[in-house]
């Protein structure tokens, strides 16, 4: 597990402690904290806080909500899957409205998630045969 801010840090330790309280186990924020410092590799949270302080921030977060287009029909969502590869993110969309990804007026194909690799534009590695990005993300 790899956290990349703080407030996404401070959410998972959240997550863990309510996790652990409905199996009746008690856990303090502070606790929750170092194990999720400890699972991203620092040595305790002070060292994994000023980690992240220094850290370029980053273009979208997990649950953010976000605009764009995929295959040229415009949606809005929400970013239900986030993992960093480097200077490129994989993510996985939930649509608030299918969009139908077919032009062709014999049939439809419509969809209600999309994934893809996006830059930190907000753009989809790969693009359509007449060059147009198959994602574009922007926030809400």
């Amino acid at each position: 597990m790899t956290v990349r801010t703080i407030a996404e840090a401070k959410a998972q330790a959240k997550i863990l402690k309510t996790a652990l309280a409905a199996q009746e186990v008690s856990l303090g924020h502070a606790q929750a904290l170092e194990v999720i410092a400890h699972q991203s590799g620092a040595r305790d949270w002070n060292t994994l806080s000023a980690r992240l302080a220094k850290a370029a921030p980053v273009p979208f977060v997990l649950g953010q909500r976000v605009q764009g287009r995929y295959l040229g029909q415009p949606f809005k969502g929400e970013i239900k899957a986030l993992s960093s590869m480097g200077n490129q993110y994989a993510v996985s969309v939930r649509l608030d409205e299918p969009v139908d990804t077919v032009t062709f007026a014999g049939f439809s194909n419509m969809r209600r998630a999309v994934r893809s690799v996006i830059d930190s534009d907000g753009n989809s590695i790969r693009k359509t045969s007449n060059g147009t990005f198959h994602l574009t993300l922007a926030p809400l």
